[in-house]
């Protein structure tokens, strides 16, 4: 997937990610006998539940350099949830709160997973509140879905998590809404530069939303009308019939949906960083448009024998034409 960032402000004040992801219950949803491979792209836009801090700054003084946040112990990745007492979900919101305020400003904030209060002093700068945090509120790119579950209108997508550039902490969902995008083009990947989609979409024309964002991927209600055009079921393979072998990807590189072969070269059996196998592009036509594997094609659906098997989800940055792919078990069991 493409990523921007939506929203960063440099009023010194860092947002926290909180680094867990949704987590599958004791009993594992179970595998439809078929589903719907998509392969088409996305639009995605999320807004995080509290506020990232994604950098740390410093500010040049008479007095040397300051840095309210850091000093009061405040890191890359901590999500604020509080603001003197008041829930933020926008970088907006602590703005808001800090304009008002004087003197102390008590932050409560969220770091693997656990609550803590921090008592932070803002610099005055003429005026404005610094306190040394870059933060960020929300996200939008462009990705793929993998699959329509049209029992449930239930979809998944990208095969990975939406996490923050800066830390790599999986971002904290408050809500995300998808939109049809369409491809404008493509950077080709080389050794050691990975290539993208380029594409374009409007925020107005949402055709579902996201109310899972884990290491496995985004999933939401796909509520579109036209979720019939979305393509044909076809039968679902579990991890113990997925094999080395053929297969074949769908993508819209070209800036339509197309087939193009590839190969799993390796297995990995009971994987939990969301890596179920290696695969290596070997379709020509892919890899004349796009050097192999590219930003934006996390999620295009994996078929081997003509089952759904996975979804892209990692390139190998050393070399476009390989990279990694996630089982679809491991995608529907957090999407149910």
């Amino acid at each position: 997937m493409i990523w921007k960032k939506f929203k960063a402000a440099a009023i010194s004040l860092v947002m926290v990610v909180a680094a867990t992801a949704t987590s599958v219950g004791a009993l594992a949803a179970e595998l439809p006998e078929e589903l719907v491979p998509v392969g088409d792209a996305v639009g995605i836009s999320i807004k995080t539940k509290g506020v990232i801090v994604s950098d740390i700054s410093e500010m040049e003084t008479e007095n040397g350099k300051v840095s309210p946040g850091k000093d009061a112990g405040i890191m890359p990745g901590d999500v604020i949830v509080k603001v003197n007492g008041k829930e933020v979900n926008g970088a907006s919101d602590v703005e808001e709160i800090l304009s008002g305020s004087h003197g102390d400003v008590t932050l409560l904030i969220s770091r693997d997973g656990k609550e803590r209060q921090v008592t932070v002093s803002p610099y005055d700068n003429d005026g404005d509140i610094y306190m040394g945090l870059w933060l960020r509120d929300g996200m939008t790119g462009i990705g793929t879905v993998t699959f329509y579950d049209p029992a449930t209108q239930r979809y998944g997508a990208l095969g990975h998590s939406i996490s923050d550039p800066s830390t790599g902490n999986v971002i904290p969902l408050l809500d995300g809404e998808i939109m049809p995008a369409k491809v404008t083009g493509v950077t080709p990947g080389k050794s050691g530069a990975p290539g993208q989609l380029g594409g374009a979409f409007n925020f107005d024309d949402v055709c579902g939303n996201i109310d899972t964002n884990c290491k496995v991927g985004i999933f939401g209600v796909y509520f579109s009308g036209d979720a019939d055009d979305l393509g044909s079921p076809i039968p679902v393979a579990d991890e113990d019939n997925i094999k080395v072998g053929a297969a074949t990807i769908l993508s819209c590189v070209s800036g339509e949906v197309e087939e193009y072969d590839i190969e799993v070269t390796r297995l990995y059996k009971d994987s939990d960083d969301g890596r179920s196998m290696m695969i290596k592009i070997t379709d020509p036509d892919l890899i004349s448009i796009s050097g192999g594997i590219v930003q934006g094609m996390s999620g295009s659906p994996i078929i081997q024998d003509g089952k759904l098997i996975g979804a892209v989800t990692h390139v190998l940055i050393d070399d476009p034409e390989k990279g990694y792919g996630v089982s679809i078990e491991d995608m529907f069991d957090m999407a149910a």
